[in-house]
């Protein structure tokens, strides 16, 4: 039962990470991946709150099981953001290439935490 709500998750996830990606990405005349971005951020702040929320006992394993490893795992790509910030930096926008990797992993951990935080201000 538990990898039918991983699949059923998943085959929400990944096609919704390829529409936003190509949504976001169709608004920005940039070389910068903001759909990639988007998706990641988004991501990690219904993680945070998911977990915040399975910690808090307002959510159950199952759920966490559909949304966060499913959903989130296809939504979220880490894969994809490494290969585009190597792509930015070979070239030549190295620029672009570090300030994703930074705005990257600021605002997801950000988001998550928020999420986290969002989470325990509700349920606790």
């Amino acid at each position: 039962m538990n990898w039918l709500l991983v699949i059923v998750g998943a085959a929400v996830g990944a096609p919704l990470r390829y529409l936003t990606d190509r949504a976001v990405q169709s608004r920005h005349d940039t070389v910068f991946p903001w759909g990639t971005f988007a998706v990641n951020v988004t991501g990690s702040l219904v993680l945070g709150l998911l977990t915040g929320a399975v910690a808090a006992g307002a959510a159950s394993s199952h759920l966490q099981l559909l949304l966060g490893t499913g959903l989130c795992g296809a939504l979220t790509t880490y894969s994809t953001f490494s290969y585009e910030t190597l792509r930015l930096a070979e070239d030549g926008a190295k620029f672009y290439a570090a300030a994703n990797v930074v705005a990257s992993v600021v605002a997801g951990l950000g988001a998550a935490f928020a999420g986290v935080s969002a989470a325990e201000a509700l349920w606790s």
